[in-house]
C-alpha cells in the first residue's frame, strides 16, 4: 500500500484525532479539578467565574460572558447559584437597568484565599513538565485566538 493510501486509510482512526486528543485531555483535567473544587464549594463553571470575578471584582454579565464565551442561558443559572451560596451579588446598573452588574462580595472575596493552592495542585497532578505546560497553553491559546 502506497504512503498516500495509507494516510487515508488512516486518516479517520480515533488515535489520529486531535479533538479527540483535546477532549480526553479535557475530561482527565476535569477529574482532576472535581475534588479541589468541590472542597471549597465550587463547579468548573462557577471556578472559571470566580477567576474573573477576582480579576475584575465588577463586571456587567454581557462582558463576564463574553470572557468566558458563555451565553446568558448558560451563565444565568450559575451566576443565580453564586450568588445564592454568597459569593457575588447582582444589580441592575444606575444608568441602564437592563445592565446587570456583578460585584463580589466579602465571602467571594475570602473564597479566593482558598482557592489560590488549586492551579499548582491541578500543575502537580498533571505529571506534565513545567515547559511543556507552557508549550501546550501558548498552543491552545493560538489555536482559540479567534473565540478570544
Amino acid at each position: 500500500m502506497s504512503k498516500a493510501k495509507a494516510y487515508k486509510e488512516e486518516v479517520l482512526l480515533l488515535k489520529n484525532q486531535i479533538c479527540f486528543s483535546m477532549y480526553s485531555s479535557m475530561h482527565r483535567l476535569m477529574k482532576l479539578y472535581r475534588p479541589l473544587l468541590a472542597d471549597i464549594g465550587l463547579t468548573y463553571p462557577q471556578y472559571i467565574v470566580m477567576l474573573v470575578m477576582w480579576e475584575e471584582k465588577e463586571i456587567t454579565v454581557t462582558k463576564l460572558g463574553d470572557r468566558l464565551q458563555l451565553d446568558s442561558g448558560t451563565l444565568t443559572p450559575l451566576l443565580k447559584r453564586l450568588e445564592k451560596s454568597g459569593q457575588i451579588q447582582r444589580t441592575r446598573s444606575l444608568e441602564d437597568e437592563r445592565v446587570v452588574v456583578l460585584t463580589l462580595t466579602k465571602n467571594g472575596k475570602l473564597l479566593r484565599e482558598k482557592a489560590k493552592s488549586i492551579p499548582e495542585q491541578i500543575f502537580c497532578l498533571s505529571g506534565i513538565e513545567e515547559s511543556q505546560a507552557m508549550q501546550l497553553k501558548t498552543i491552545l491559546d493560538e489555536f482559540g485566538k479567534d473565540y478570544k
